[in-house]
């Protein structure tokens, strides 16, 4: 183990929950955008992938650049004040709670995550400005009432709340389970509150080479689906504009957005 692996793994109390043994899904996705918060599995791993689908670094990349937009639109133009970042994965530039607190210093975050490694950097997660409120929860994204419970400490859950949840119901492998996942979670916010789903898609021969790859790696699988499977979490709901898109075309900032393998929505609940 390098000199880097073993400072990962020195905070007290955190050592014996991470399995450096195989790759894990935070630790690589944060190798693929550059973070150093990763093992030598998990580099490995992504090193392999890269040599498959070199793609693949773009889709984590854009997915980040999504979430930042998607913030940026909720608490600027819809006045949203409360935001539930499940799956958060590990801190990297431009977390949810430093994007909308950018733009609205009030607002109040809570992180959702259930990752060792996660756990051990919520440090960095919950600074805060002083008029908000940066929260973070060790919860599975399979105990929803678990979840609405814990956030309801930080969030009031009567007033709108927007709920992320970017390049994590892929873990779920059965599909109707993830709706159904989604569908309790959103039942228990008010009207007027939002949905944020991005994930990785099976649109190219690539993207399906690499989820086949990584899912013989050991780590928890992740099951990339079609665009119809993803559009289907937002049933029920208002779809703003543009609707399902590619990460990089939802209210794209540039001319000529890339194609990538990851679509994602932005919904309200009417």
């Amino acid at each position: 183990m390098s000199d880097h692996d073993s400072q990962l793994d020195s905070t007290a109390g955190i050592r014996a929950r991470i399995d450096t043994s195989k790759p894990h899904s935070a630790r690589f996705w944060n190798y693929f955008v550059g973070g150093k918060d990763n093992y030598e599995k998990d580099r490995e791993l992504g090193d392999q992938i890269k040599e498959i689908f070199p793609g693949l670094v773009d889709v984590a990349r854009t997915s980040r650049q999504f979430l930042g937009r998607a913030v940026r639109h909720l608490a600027g133009e819809q006045g949203v004040r409360q935001f539930l970042d499940i799956g958060t994965g590990l801190p990297t530039a431009d977390n949810t709670h430093q994007v909308a607190q950018r733009v609205a210093p009030d607002s109040r975050i809570v992180y959702v995550d259930n990752d060792p490694l996660v756990l051990a950097h919520a440090r960095a997660l919950l600074t805060s400005t002083p008029e908000g409120e940066t929260a973070y929860i060790d919860a599975d994204l399979y105990d929803p009432d678990a979840i609405l419970r814990e956030a309801s400490k930080t969030l009031d859950l009567s007033q709108p709340v927007a709920l992320i949840i970017l390049n994590t119901l892929g873990h779920v492998a059965d599909h109707g389970k993830a709706c159904d996942l989604v569908t309790r979670l959103m039942a228990a916010l008010p009207s007027g509150s939002f949905l944020v789903i991005s994930d990785s898609t099976a649109t190219s021969e690539g993207m399906i080479a690499a989820s086949n790859e990584y899912n013989r790696s050991g780590a928890i699988p992740y099951h990339v689906r079609s665009v119809e499977e993803i559009a289907a979490f937002f049933d029920g709901l208002e779809l703003l504009e543009p609707g399902v898109e590619q990460v990089t075309r939802w209210r794209a900032e540039t001319a000529d957005p890339a194609q990538v393998d990851a679509y994602g929505a932005v919904a309200r609940k009417p």
